[in-house]
């Protein structure tokens, strides 16, 4: 091996970081935006660092069943895509009845 080539071995630790980093971002984006698709963009931020959890477990910890961490990881993929689906489809409706999709400004709830 080169000098210049580093050691490609990551860690299940680092594994977590970055999750947790990517779950961090995504949660800020989730709670500050003021724009629905924004806060779609964060959800989905946030499952995706659930998903790189779920696969750093399923490769780094020992089990009968190593394959547990992908299968959670589609299933996650799934609900995402569903979610999105319909979280899309509530906004195009909002903005057909409201004619915008600012989060403070959507009040279906109230009278």
């Amino acid at each position: 091996m080169s000098p210049l080539v580093l050691d490609a071995r990551v860690t299940l630790e680092q594994v977590l970081i970055v999750g947790a980093i990517l779950f961090s971002i995504g949660l800020y984006i989730a709670l500050t935006k003021r724009n629905a698709v924004g806060v779609l963009m964060g959800i989905e931020l946030m499952l995706n660092a659930v998903n790189l959890t779920f696969l750093g477990f399923a490769r780094f910890v020992e089990s009968p069943r190593p394959i547990d961490g992908h299968v959670f990881a589609v299933f996650v993929i799934t609900v995402a895509a569903a979610e999105a689906a319909v979280a899309l489809a509530l906004v195009v409706a909002i903005y057909r009845f409201r004619d915008t999709i600012d989060v403070d400004r959507i009040n279906l709830l109230r009278w």
